[in-house]
């Protein structure tokens, strides 16, 4: 982080600081149109991404102000935590991780992106200086891992955060633990936040019922959003106050994951919710290639150009290869500007009745 004599100076502290900077980052805005785990549904009450962090942060507050932890760092981590995000969820990263490592750039893991996007690719090149701890929590937030404890690895800096980042792009199961226990907080804030509130949604689309629940998670966690969130940070400040660590107790826990296991097969997996995935992933395959063309053929009227590299900063262009530029302009896009891509690139547009006009007859 580089220090800033003009915000030194004044009333607001640096985590606070971070804060606002990712909520007024361009990355932020396009939370509102990202999805969360149900896409190309036609339905105002399901959640997307933009809500999910704002309830994660809301959480992670809670659990940080009972355990007298720095809020204004929790806010931050939370608000920037899926930044890295792609359209169309964990399936959107997943396809564009496979074109990624066919072009030889390594895998495409949302949490690293987070931290490019913030660092490397905002304001144009330029980023937002934000501090290692911020960095750190995004990047280590990992919430589909299940944790029954956390502990912070309080030893890093920001070459240990590249190495650490390296070491996970080359084994992407590696569990790296955040380096403060707000960054702790925010990943215990990250489960508890999607678990309830995708049985929610899913509920309301008609994919499960609330007695499908296994019994002994009902019996331990609730069978309702507000209950299962209620218990769990209960549970996880009982457990934690005026310890060096978090923890659920081993009840709670187990219900937890549990839960979420659950989830993944009944909600996650389920057939009716990837019934339009093949085709998801042939449009990302289709248009990654189609601006990874524009790219070699220095076709600057391609929107990869217009709308992403115009203006962009030397040393971005310089360190970046061509695949991936297109995965940093890909996994920006929200799930309707990409399928506005998709039908703009890919699919035949009806023309005019004539190649000219009559004044350019000859």
């Amino acid at each position: 982080m580089k220090e800033e004599p003009a915000v030194r100076g004044g009333h607001r502290q640096n985590f606070s600081i971070d804060a606002d900077r990712i909520l007024h980052s361009l990355a932020y805005s396009r939370y509102i149109d990202k999805t969360q785990v149900f896409y190309l549904i036609k339905n105002d009450h399901i959640t997307h991404r933009v809500l999910h962090v704002q309830l994660v942060s809301k959480i992670g507050r809670t659990v940080g102000r009972l355990l007298r932890l720095n809020e204004d760092l929790i806010e931050a981590i939370a608000l920037g935590h899926d930044i890295g995000h792609t359209p169309f969820g964990h399936d959107g990263e997943k396809f564009l991780s496979q074109l990624c490592q066919q072009h030889q750039i390594g895998p495409f893991l949302h949490n690293i992106q987070g931290v490019r996007f913030l660092q490397e690719i905002e304001r144009k090149g330029r980023g937002w200086n934000l501090s290692l701890q911020v960095l750190d929590g995004i990047f280590c937030h990992d919430g589909e891992i299940h944790s029954q404890a956390l502990e912070a690895n309080r030893k890093k800096s920001f070459n240990i955060l590249n190495r650490e980042m390296e070491k996970k792009s080359a084994d992407p199961m590696l569990d790296m633990w955040p380096m403060t226990l707000e960054g702790c907080v925010v990943r215990m804030a990250d489960s508890i936040s999607y678990v309830g509130r995708d049985i929610e949604d899913a509920i309301r689309l008609g994919l499960i019922r609330r007695n499908d629940l296994p019994a002994g998670c009902r019996e331990v966690l609730g069978d309702s959003n507000g209950t299962i969130v209620y218990r769990l940070v209960e549970d996880l400040v009982a457990n934690s106050l005026d310890k060096p660590f978090l923890c659920f107790s081993q009840k709670v826990g187990e219900s937890l994951k549990q839960l979420k296991n659950f989830n993944q097969e009944r909600i996650y997996r389920n057939p009716k919710v990837k019934d339009q995935t093949g085709k998801v992933r042939i449009m990302f395959e289709l248009l990654f290639n189609r601006y990874l063309n524009d790219l070699e053929k220095g076709n600057e009227s391609s929107d990869i150009y217009r709308e992403f590299l115009d203006g962009m900063s030397p040393d971005y262009k310089a360190k970046t290869p061509p695949a991936g530029i297109v995965r940093d302009f890909i996994a920006g896009m929200t799930d309707e500007y990409f399928l506005e891509q998709c039908r703009k690139n890919l699919i035949p547009q009806v023309r005019t009745r004539r190649f000219f006009e009559q004044n350019n007859r000859k």
